[in-house]
């Protein structure tokens, strides 16, 4: 059996306490754990439905023996108890335009160097399209793909957003809901490793890297995905 990855008090702190919140919530279901890689840096990379998602892409992770490192936006630092968690768990802060938005970045290509699981939602925010399927995606994603040749994994949630409703502000635990977490084969990326980085490559990465992901959350809900990333607008 191979041996699970050591994650420290903190890690440990969130497994007691996520475990029993997905089970109280939801009848849950992760398939696909097998493409997780037993050790060594792996990008993986989600669908974004429901504030929930954190916990059951973590949960995926560790059913795979793996630590989860999430690259999540810095303001989260400042809650309480949520703060000491992800900094003694070795979170990845995202800062969004400022002077130290590369810095994360730098950050996340280091851990996937070192060995890490890093987790991603390229959209930055929970879905804007009123289905649920993914928007256009932020190319930050690609630039992480692209900067350490790690396998890219591709996985969903559906079934989130049936808890807990961001924008329409609705929670509603009970009855438990059906949530299934399904990883994918890795994407193929070995046909862009050694063009020169630009916005065209990056764009071209982010729109392969996001298409996979949309088709495996076409799978879990067994209907066509649009062509099409839905766009957000201005506001």
């Amino acid at each position: 059996m191979v041996r699970r990855e050591r994650g420290g008090f903190w890690i440990a702190f969130c497994a007691v306490f996520f475990y029993p919140i997905s089970w109280l919530v939801a009848r849950s279901r992760f398939e696909g754990g097998e493409h997780v890689p037993p050790s060594g840096g792996a990008l993986m990379v989600a669908n974004h439905v429901s504030h929930l998602d954190p916990i059951f892409s973590g949960l995926v992770v560790h059913k795979a023996r793996r630590v989860p490192r999430f690259l999540a936006k810095h303001s989260l630092w400042r809650a309480p108890v949520l703060g000491w968690a992800l900094a003694g768990s070795g979170q990845i802060p995202v800062y969004r335009e400022s002077a130290d938005a590369q810095q994360s970045l730098r950050d996340g290509t280091r851990a996937l160097q070192e060995g890490k699981v890093v987790v991603i939602y390229p959209e930055g925010t929970i879905t804007r399209d009123p289905d649920g399927w993914p928007m256009q995606s932020r190319t930050g994603v690609a630039r992480l793909a692209l900067s350490a040749d790690v396998p890219v994994v591709p996985f969903v949630h559906w079934g989130t957003r049936e808890v807990l409703d961001g924008y329409n502000k609705k929670f509603r635990p009970l009855p438990r809901k059906p949530i299934i977490v399904r990883c994918g084969e890795p994407v193929d990326l070995s046909a862009y490793r050694d063009r020169p980085v630009d916005a065209v490559l990056l764009r071209e990465v982010t729109d392969l890297i996001m298409t996979r992901v949309r088709d495996l959350l076409a799978e879990v809900r067994g209907e066509p995905a649009p062509e099409e990333f839905y766009r957000r607008t201005a506001s």
